[in-house]
């Protein structure tokens, strides 16, 4: 490694840091553009500070967007090993397994939290706001919260049935110390401390004071179980040995982690039991335990959390679209186009198929309101999905499904260039540079001029544009490769205008295709690039934040193994909660 290490700086001190002196540091420097300051961040190649600014340049200057048109530009070969020794910087960085991001739970790990404590609906939550998608989540509480979590909390002990209340709560001559224990070991998902044992019995002091009498009382311990930091927030463990700078999750976070990933609520009796012995640990054991819980319903949950924000279907219930021209996106269709994507995705799980699955796949997962979507409407398929072999090679797999489809079109129309963008950075894993600001959309063209073009023609008049044509160039093509689909995903051979349909692209770096039919062979033909993208996405989606610098590196090792193993789903995931990121973590300053 440490060889490694000096090969790759000699290659940084030969091809990056002259390029960037003599292309880059005029704009981002001192007064950097962009907040891109390359001056500091090529002396500390390595610092995990810079990461995400190493991967704008990388994309950026891959799509010709840099450097811009009117400065000095590299030659084909200059840009080429500047782009190589950037992908190479990664073997910079230090063995570390990044900080625990500290995060309050999600509306619906909460709710299912709530199901599996107390033995109430999920939905009980549902007056929580969404979450704000970004690179982590809150974690602080505000007044208002506070209120909600309290208000919910009040309900859910109103709702709670009576068996559940019997079990947490004892009999009448159950000892209020090893209740609070009890509870708190569940729903703190650890052996609870000494101190936060004694609040909770204060508690119920408290309430027995104010003449409430025992099992009001104990409810009033049980509430404040409820809207307790511990119980709302995932957090580390605290006690690390003094000096270390990384440590390992012990079992009982190793337990939570993985059930909130998996599940999205708290670990279950075995889980927590096999925490209790210092079992889980064992790499044999956590690879049986994962296993496990793939198996059970409540792994849908995997799809809801990590496989619906990967797709971008956690947007469709509220995207809106024209009512006038789309009056079949009702709140069913909706439903029926998420539950498609569901079940494919679960059954990619279950069955532990290939990743390329996700693309080349034959089959999809119909009903009658979803079948005409796929010009099936005889298939009489009735009102539950049920799995559906397809015969026409344009569907099938993410690329064809119309939920996706819809997502990734605007209100009125389609539009190549989010489909492309979709493509190229959810599926191929590829960095997509920001648009240029104050690009005039589609929209203002002269209506008269081109209202005899198709939309491919109108997107290639605009693409003129030399401020576009660099991202144009590389997006187009891909999104007009799914034009066949309109904006809710159904086929057609022409668009608005009365045009004959072109779907014809290449793919960055090479590879032509005239068809979605080709276009998928196309990408499920880069079985690297699908692997290691999904592998980039699950592993930051497990830890809950941003890859840095080694994270890289341990995608490196996953892919390997996948590679070895057929690239299958369930290796993805058993790679993924043994990898030293997953287990660890560097102990905060």
């Amino acid at each position: 490694m440490i060889a490694r290490r000096k090969e790759v700086n000699q290659i940084f001190q030969k091809d990056v840091t002259p390029f960037v002196t003599q292309y880059c540091v005029e704009c981002h420097a001192d007064r950097p553009k962009a907040g891109l300051n390359l001056r500091v961040a090529v002396k500390k190649p390595g610092d995990p500070a810079f990461t995400r600014k190493w991967l704008e340049c990388i994309a950026n200057v891959r799509a010709g967007d840099m450097p811009p048109e009117e400065a000095d530009q590299p030659s084909e070969d200059e840009r080429r090993r500047f782009l190589e020794a950037l992908g190479q910087i990664k073997y910079l960085s230090a063995r570390d397994p990044g900080p625990f991001v500290i995060r309050r739970l999600t509306k619906a790990e909460y709710g299912n939290t709530l199901r599996d404590f107390l033995g109430v609906e999920p939905g009980i939550a549902r007056e929580l706001p969404e979450e704000v998608s970004g690179a982590g989540y809150l974690n602080s509480l505000s007044p208002m919260q506070t209120e909600q979590y309290l208000g919910i909390a009040n309900l859910a002990l109103q709702k709670m049935p009576a068996a559940v209340q019997r079990r947490l709560l004892g009999p009448p001559q159950a000892d209020v110390r090893s209740i609070a224990q009890k509870l708190a070991r569940i729903a703190y998902r650890r052996p609870p401390t000494e101190d936060e044992v004694d609040v909770l019995v204060k508690v119920f002091d408290l309430g027995r004071a104010s003449n409430l009498d025992r099992n009001a009382a104990l409810r009033l311990m049980l509430k404040a179980v409820l809207i307790s930091p511990q119980f709302l927030f995932i957090t580390p463990s605290v006690e690390v040995p003094a000096g270390e700078k990384i440590a390992p999750l012990d079992d009982f976070q190793l337990a939570s982690r993985l059930s909130y990933l998996l599940w999205s609520t708290l670990p279950d009796a075995e889980l927590s039991g096999l925490a209790d012995q210092g079992r889980l640990r064992e790499p044999d054991m956590l690879k049986a335990q994962t296993l496990r819980l793939l198996a059970d319903k409540r792994s849908r949950a995997l799809f809801d959390g990590f496989g619906a924000q990967w797709l971008g279907l956690d947007r469709l219930a509220s995207k809106t679209f024209d009512t006038e021209k789309f009056p079949q996106m009702t709140p069913a269709v909706r439903a029926a186009m998420y539950d498609e994507a569901r079940l494919f995705f679960e059954g990619v799980v279950r069955d532990n198929l290939s990743l390329t699955t996700f693309i080349s796949a034959d089959y999809s997962f119909l009903n009658d309101t979803l079948a005409v979507f796929y010009g099936l409407e005889k298939a009489s398929l009735g009102t539950s999905m049920r799995k559906v072999q397809l015969n026409n090679p344009n569907r099938g797999g993410i690329l064809g499904m119309p939920g996706i489809l819809a997502v990734t079109s605007f209100p009125t129309r389609t539009s190549a260039v989010k489909r492309g963008v979709w493509v190229l950075e959810q599926v191929l894993g590829e960095q997509v540079p920001p648009a240029p600001p104050n690009i005039p959309a589609l929209e203002k063209q002269d209506a008269q001029k081109v209202g005899h073009l198709t939309l491919r023609q109108r997107t290639e008049l605009h693409r003129t544009n030399a401020v576009c044509a660099n991202c144009h160039r590389i997006l187009d093509p891909i999104g007009f490769g799914l034009e066949n689909f309109d904006a809710i995903g159904r086929w057609r051979d022409r668009d608005e205008s009365g045009g004959a349909i072109d779907a014809a692209g290449e793919l960055p770096g090479g590879g032509r295709f005239a068809s979605p039919a080709e276009l998928k062979g196309l990408i499920a033909s880069r079985r690297d690039d699908l692997a290691r993208n999904l592998a980039e996405k699950f592993l930051a989606y497990a830890i809950g934040r941003q890859l840095d610098g080694y994270d890289f590196i341990v995608v490196d090792q996953m892919l390997n193994t996948l590679a070895v193993e057929g690239y299958k789903m369930q290796t993805l995931i058993l790679e993924t909660v043994t990898s030293y990121p997953f287990l660890n973590r560097r102990v905060q300053d």
